[in-house]
C-alpha cells in the first residue's frame, strides 16, 4: 500500500489479484501518481476517506461483489469519486452498463499501459471538476443563507419567471418592496444580472425543495 500528501490525487486500486495490484502501483508510481490498494471492494468501503481527490481503478469481478454492485454501494454512501473499470472479455456487457451508470471508462484485459494512464488522468480531471462544482454549490448555499426569509421568497419567485407585480400579489407585499428585496438578494448572492441570479436559483433547487 502506498500513500502520501493529501494534496495530491490518489489512485485507489481494487483488485483481488496481487500481481495486478503491484503492476498498477508501479505504473502509476512511474508518472508520479500515489496509490492505495485493496484486495476486495469491501476493504475499500471500510477504509476509504472521501475528502481525498483521485479516482478508483476497479476490477469488474471481485470475490465479494461486481462492479455494478460496487457503484451502487458508492452512491449509497455518497462517494462521488470516478471509477475506471478493468474487465475480462466476458464482462464487457456489464462494463458498458457500468459506464451508463457513471464509470469513466472500461479497459479489457490485457490493456496497454498508456490506455490505463489516459483513463486514469481523465478520471482525475473529472474528479477535479466535480470538486470545483461542489465547492461552488457550497458557496451559493452559504450566500443564500445570508438572505432574509422574505428575500429568499422573492428570489425564488422572480427567478421562476414571475413579474414583480405577480410576486407582489403572491406574497401580499407591494411591488416596490419586491424590487427592494430583489435588489438585496442579487447583491448578497453576488449576481450581476438577472440571468445569473436565475442560474444560481437553478443550482440551489435541490436544497430549496427540502
Amino acid at each position: 500500500m502506498r500513500s502520501g500528501s493529501s494534496e495530491k490525487p490518489l489512485v485507489h486500486i481494487v483488485d483481488d489479484d496481487a500481481s495486478m495490484r503491484r503492476a498498477l502501483e508501479g505504473l502509476f508510481d512511474s508518472v508520479g501518481l500515489q496509490t492505495q490498494s485493496y484486495a476486495t471492494a469491501e476493504d475499500f468501503l471500510l477504509e476509504h476517506v472521501t475528502d481525498r481527490p483521485g479516482c478508483i481503478v476497479l476490477d469488474v469481478r471481485l470475490p465479494d461483489m461486481n462492479g455494478l454492485e460496487f457503484q451502487g454501494r458508492l452512491a449509497k454512501i455518497g462517494v462521488g469519486i470516478p471509477v475506471v473499470m478493468m474487465t475480462g472479455f466476458g464482462d464487457i456487457p456489464m462494463s458498458v452498463h457500468a459506464m451508463k451508470h457513471g464509470a469513466v471508462d472500461f479497459l479489457p484485459k490485457p490493456f496497454r499501459d498508456q490506455d490505463m494512464l489516459d483513463a486514469v488522468m481523465a478520471a482525475i480531471e473529472r474528479d477535479r471538476q466535480r470538486r470545483v462544482a461542489e465547492s461552488d454549490i457550497t458557496q451559493l448555499r452559504e450566500r443564500f443563507k445570508t438572505l432574509s426569509r422574505r428575500e429568499q421568497e422573492v428570489m425564488l419567485h422572480v427567478t421562476a419567471g414571475k413579474m414583480n407585480k405577480q410576486v407582489a400579489g403572491d406574497l401580499g407585499i407591494s411591488e416596490i418592496t419586491v424590487k427592494i428585496h430583489r435588489g438585496a438578494a442579487m447583491h448578497k448572492m453576488g449576481a450581476r444580472t438577472y440571468a445569473e441570479l436565475v442560474r444560481m436559483a437553478d443550482a440551489l433547487k435541490p436544497i430549496n425543495r427540502n
